[in-house]
C-alpha cells in the first residue's frame, strides 16, 4: 500500500539518503516520524523521486573477481592463517559497548548469528529485562532526549501514534517532566482526532 509522504517527511528522506542503505533509511524514517513503512515502500518513494543513495554493491558487467581460479590457494602462510575457534583481533566480548551512527549505546549479547543479533541497543536491553519485549506498534522514548542517559527513569513507553504526534507538534523536550506533558498533550490530540473521524 502507498505511503503519501508530508513535505516534511520526503525533505527529511532527500537529506539522509546519501550513504544508506534503503533498510538503514527505512528503519531511520519510521523511528524518526513514528511510521512502520517497509523497504519497499521506501526503495520505491526512491526510485519514484529519483533519489539515489551513492551505494553501489553490484559487479560491472564484464568484472572478474579477483580471486577467479584461486579456491583453495594459499597466499599468507599457514602460520598467519586463522585457526579454527581462534578469534579475530578486533573481537569484542559479550557484554562490550559502542556507540552507532545515531548516538545509541549499543551492547554486545551474543557471538553468534546476524550483527544485528549480536549488538543490541543497551536501553531496549535495559527495558526487556524488567519488563519484557516491547510490544508490537510501541517503541521507548528518552524523556530527556539523551540517547546515552540509559535508566528505566528515563525511559517511557508508547505507541508509534504517539510517537508521530509527538514528533509532528515538536513536543519532546530536553526536559523529562515537559516531555511527560507533551505525551498527555499527544494523547490528547490523538483522542480528537478520533472524535472528528466519528462526526
Amino acid at each position: 500500500m502507498g505511503h503519501s509522504y508530508t513535505p516534511e517527511q520526503a525533505t527529511f528522506i532527500r537529506e539522509n539518503v546519501k550513504g544508506r542503505t534503503s533498510m538503514e533509511l527505512t528503519q531511520l524514517v519510521n523511528d524518526h516520524f513514528g511510521l512502520n513503512l517497509g523497504v519497499n515502500q521506501i526503495r520505491a518513494y526512491m526510485k519514484n523521486n529519483g533519489l539515489k543513495n551513492g551505494i553501489n554493491a553490484c559487479f560491472k558487467k564484464g568484472h572478474t573477481p579477483f580471486n577467479k581460479g584461486m579456491k583453495g590457494l594459499t597466499t599468507g602462510g599457514i602460520a598467519t592463517q586463522f585457526k579454527k575457534g581462534q578469534k579475530s583481533f578486533n573481537y569484542k566480548p559479550i557484554g562490550s559497548e559502542r556507540i552507532d551512527d545515531e548516538g545509541y549505546i549499543l551492547i554486545k549479547v551474543s557471538d553468534d548469528g546476524p550483527w544485528h543479533k549480536r549488538w543490541r541497543p543497551k536501553h531496549k536491553v535495559l527495558w526487556e529485562e524488567k519488563y519484557g519485549p516491547v510490544p508490537k506498534g510501541h517503541c521507548l522514548i528518552f524523556l530527556d532526549s539523551d540517547k546515552q542517559n540509559i535508566s528505566l527513569e528515563n525511559l517511557q513507553l508508547i505507541t508509534r501514534g504517539q510517537l508521530a504526534r509527538l514528533n509532528q507538534n515538536h513536543l519532546i523536550s530536553n526536559n523529562a517532566d515537559l516531555t511527560k506533558t507533551g505525551i498527555i498533550v499527544a494523547e490528547i490530540y490523538g483522542k480528537m482526532s478520533e472524535r472528528k473521524k466519528r462526526k
